[in-house]
């Protein structure tokens, strides 16, 4: 390898300014204007939803709806704020194409992006998963749970998977691994592999926790989904089916949906790429139409954030009555388990049973 070559691999732009990055092709799909409007339309949609969860939720009595619509609500508040975050970078330098060895020669806002990247990208995944395992046990279990499950502790919840996902997007700058320039230069992410065991790493640490998340968040949906269909299927229960259960399932679903599709071409490449034994030996230098290919889904990733909060505006309650005229409020879960006897279906309080 050159000399001068190995001295670049210390920076996290070096090799990717040797390359051609401002070929014609690259100029070809990276239009500002298309950045802009694919990150406007974004925000708004998520600006939108929050303020729909907002007003949402000032109306609700049930402790347990209210915490699903808070699990919810921080995952609209991330999907905003990865939105925000990253075009506030991406979208100038499509405009200007500023040169990062000039504007970032410590490499500190190409890290800062590349953790903003991990950070917001992993959350939803997570998030997702956060709300299945938490419709799971309302579902399957719902008299085990706690009579009280407060605002205060679902927003532990979101800070928890907030702080979970804040110390992995740390790793690449505490030494696992390392962010890097990438094509077509517009972004800093770690997809890019370097000769170092470390970024290996880390590329299948992400992919792990991404695709264990997604299928986890499938288990736990489609058990659920089957609970319900087999008690609303009763015949002795037929008639008190419980709206906010599908309302809450439906959006699971399509939050699961979207995140599979957006997501699981993104998580397998990077595990096939990480795990592929010429991967050491790649430098920095992935051919040029893998770079293409990556690219392409990056921004399905980022179709997520956009998609996620209409999965909310769109299949609320009041929506999917116009859709389903006979889906009204009926009476609470307790009442879709009739081998409860009488008295201990006294004893419980509305708010101890899931809305």
């Amino acid at each position: 390898m050159d000399p001068s070559n190995g001295s670049q691999l210390d920076t996290c732009f070096g090799v990717f300014n040797a390359s051609d990055g401002h070929d014609t092709a690259q100029n070809s799909i990276t239009s500002p204007w298309f950045s802009t409007a694919f990150g406007l339309i974004g925000l708004c949609s998520n600006l939108f939803a929050l303020c729909v969860l907002l007003s949402s939720s000032r109306k609700l009595s049930s402790q347990a709806r209210s915490s699903f619509l808070v699990i919810l609500c921080g995952l609209v508040v991330t999907d905003f704020m990865g939105l925000l975050v990253t075009a506030s970078v991406i979208i100038p330098y499509h405009f200007i194409k500023f040169a990062w060895a000039k504007v970032d020669p410590g490499c500190h806002l190409c890290n800062f992006l590349g953790f903003s990247m991990v950070f917001f990208g992993q959350c939803p995944l997570l998030l997702g998963a956060t709300m299945a395992g938490e419709r799971f046990f309302g579902i399957n279990h719902p008299f085990s749970r706690s009579t009280s499950v407060s605002k205060r502790r679902a927003w532990s919840i979101v800070g928890l998977v907030w702080g979970f996902s804040c110390l992995l997007g740390l790793l690449p700058v505490l030494g696992l691994g390392r962010y890097t320039l990438e094509y077509p230069g517009s972004r800093c992410f770690f997809l890019t592999l370097l000769p170092d065991t470390g970024d290996i790493i880390f590329c299948l640490l992400f992919a792990l926790l991404g695709i264990f998340s997604v299928l986890l968040s499938f288990v736990f949906n489609t058990v659920s989904m089957v609970t319900l269909c087999r008690v609303y299927h009763d015949r002795e229960s037929v008639q008190r089916r419980r709206d906010s259960e599908v309302e809450m399932m439906v959006q699971l679903v399509g939050i699961m949906i979207i995140a599979t599709i957006c997501w699981m071409p993104l998580l397998v490449r990077t595990w096939v790429v990480a795990c592929s034994p010429t991967s050491k030996l790649l430098v920095h230098m992935l051919p040029r139409e893998t770079q293409k290919m990556l690219l392409i889904y990056i921004r399905m990733v980022t179709w997520n954030q956009i998609l996620d909060p209409w999965v909310y505006i769109l299949f609320r309650r009041a929506v999917l009555q116009r859709i389903y005229p006979g889906l009204r409020p009926r009476p609470s879960i307790a009442s879709l388990y009739p081998v409860l006897n009488l008295s201990l279906r006294r004893k419980l309080s509305p708010s101890s049973v899931l809305q």
